[in-house]
């Protein structure tokens, strides 16, 4: 009888691309709002960068970068539109030169998330507000428009490759424009961009294709993907899986499951009563574990200690372990779990006064719970240390300086 041996996180995990990770780490995406008033790259995004790819991870995937400046999921959005900041995104991407670490360029569209201070009305699959606060209906996408948006995104992942990127994850998740394309609450075209469930994916195939077909082969494509968006209505596991079936056949190199929408945020600690586990959504990740089997899963959301990443990946629930929130607080979380010299990964969660007794302080406490994180992303590229005792309303303050009062003023309508 053949021993079977188990994976450990130090493993590496081949893609399907021909590329491999070094390690089954991942610093998962976080919107650093680091770019300048023109949407570049700045130096203070490559400082922080540069301490994770120092970090220890098998690989690193940037925060959001938008393909459309006219449509920003926030200010500091960097966007890619052509080669115009190629070289201050060589920098960026020469963080993780020789240190083994993959860097991956997270791409997206923000579609009806749009920032509220943005100076054009949002778009989206058809006309219908995100039920956050200071959400505004956006105008239906023509048929012209969507073409567009997928050659933006073919183009902003040439780009990518031609910086020195290894790869791209297109943003399936979190109520971003692809999202609202795959949920049936926020889709509601009848054309051959919705209307069923093999329609409303069409728009994450069409983009996962033009952008393999504009890059090298051996360049990675990857998707991150809600299990479900939680909302009554909405995309749901079933038809997530039905997604992650179609992603496999189109040969993707990772798909990192993740969860909720802003509308339902799941992916800042704020999970639905039925999960209880450390990691919000393996449950989920191991029911698509046979159906992604030529194709490496991703878990992100909630892991804490080395022992449940561990388990988790020696017992094949996934293939590897996002680390977010707490890569804001200890920059080399992937050494020291590699390591073995940490029982507990560090996070911290906003508590806003009277949040529990006022349903309508609710949004803003998750917002200023992501906008704190966003904080200590921004005392990093300074070159200063994690600040893990800041006070709720430092963070009030410096969100409204970066996006606006509208950011946390819930309105009506």
């Amino acid at each position: 009888m053949t021993e079977t041996t188990q994976l450990t996180l130090a493993d590496r995990v081949d893609l399907p691309c021909g590329a491999a990770l070094n390690n089954r780490l991942m610093k998962s995406a976080m919107s650093e709002a680091l770019g300048d008033a023109d949407h570049r790259p700045t130096e203070a995004l490559v400082r922080l960068y540069r301490q994770w790819a120092a970090g220890g991870y098998g690989l690193v995937v940037t925060g959001n970068v938008m393909v459309d400046r006219r449509h920003l999921g926030e200010p500091g959005n960097v966007v890619i539109e052509d080669d115009r900041d190629l070289a201050l995104l060589r920098a960026w991407a020469r963080t993780c030169a020789g240190t083994g670490t993959a860097i991956w360029m997270q791409l997206n569209h923000p579609g009806r998330q749009s920032n509220p201070l943005g100076r054009v009305r949002p778009v989206a699959p058809s006309a219908i507000a995100a039920g956050v606060p200071g959400a505004s209906t956006p105008r239906e996408l023509t048929g012209a428009e969507i073409h567009d948006i997928i050659t933006r995104f073919d183009t902003a992942a040439a780009v990518a490759e031609e910086a020195g990127f290894d790869g791209v994850q297109i943003h399936a998740a979190h109520g971003y424009l692809i999202t609202q394309f795959l949920s049936p609450s926020a889709n509601r075209r009848t054309d051959e961009w919705g209307g069923d469930p093999v329609r409303r994916r069409r728009f994450l195939l069409e983009i996962v294709r033009a952008i393999r077909a504009r890059v090298s082969p051996g360049f990675a494509v990857a998707v991150k993907l809600n299990s479900a968006d939680f909302q009554r209505g909405g995309f749901s596991e079933d038809e997530s899986r039905e997604v992650v079936r179609a992603l496999t056949a189109e040969r993707v190199d990772l798909i990192e499951i993740s969860g909720g929408s802003y509308e339902s945020p799941a992916m800042m600690g704020a999970a639905a009563s039925t999960i209880a586990r450390e990691a919000y959504f393996l449950e989920y990740a191991r029911t698509v574990a046979g159906i992604a089997a030529t194709v490496p899963v991703a878990v992100t959301g909630g892991f804490r200690t080395p022992s449940a990443m561990t388990s988790a990946v020696a017992a094949g629930d996934c293939d590897v372990v996002g680390i977010g929130r707490p890569v804001c607080l200890l920059p080399a979380a992937g050494r020291a779990v590699l390591d073995d010299t940490i029982d507990r990964l560090p996070s911290h969660t906003v508590t806003l006064p009277l949040a529990d007794r006022f349903a309508r302080l609710r949004p803003i406490q998750s917002l200023l719970d992501l906008q704190w994180y966003t904080d200590q992303l921004h005392r990093m590229g300074a070159g200063k240390d994690p600040d893990i005792g800041r006070p709720w309303w430092r963070t009030a303050v410096s969100a409204t300086l970066r996006n606006g009062t509208d950011l946390l003023r819930p309105k009506r309508g």
